[in-house]
């Protein structure tokens, strides 16, 4: 059976996806204002759904709920990794008055570094994942419920 190309492709998508929407507040100005990370969120759950929707069309008969649940970490991990790359790049290359403008908001006696930054950010995502995966699988997985049939009666005890 050939492996599935869903995880790394929607995986870049979201990463994409998460990758464009913060370069968009931060044209606007608002990338620092931590209330727009909501929208990481919502980015990520529907790439993750539509992905686990995908995957389990892809697998129909063979799929089960270990495979749907990897295919939904994978595809969420692809994802984190690409995007805090991105943000690692962009907070120490691109834009590096970024990190005092944001920790300008926390109010912190401790110094806060780059790569605990990116760290955060990367452990944010794998949460995120974990999170979502867990409950899209609810949605995706068989039931065990047996069928009732119209005239079967509760058995009583």
């Amino acid at each position: 059976m050939k492996k599935s190309t869903i995880p790394v492709k929607y995986g870049v998508l979201i990463a994409l996806g998460l990758i464009i929407y913060f370069l968009i507040l931060a044209l606007i100005g608002v990338q620092t204002n931590p209330v727009f990370s909501l929208g990481n969120g919502f980015i990520v759950a529907y790439g993750l759904y539509i992905a686990m929707k995908k995957y389990k069309k892809e697998k129909s008969s063979d799929f089960d709920y270990q495979k749907g649940f990897m295919a939904g970490l994978f595809t969420g991990f692809n994802a984190t990794l690409i995007f805090t790359i991105f943000f690692a790049i962009y907070v120490t290359n691109i834009n590096t008055s970024f990190l005092p403008e944001m920790l300008a908001n926390w109010s912190s006696h401790y110094h806060v570094g780059v790569g605990i930054v990116v760290f955060i950010a990367a452990i944010m995502g794998f949460a995120t994942t974990f999170v979502l995966t867990l409950s899209f699988m609810q949605l995706f997985k068989e039931s065990w419920n047996p069928k009732r049939s119209r005239n079967s009666r509760p058995v009583e005890i």
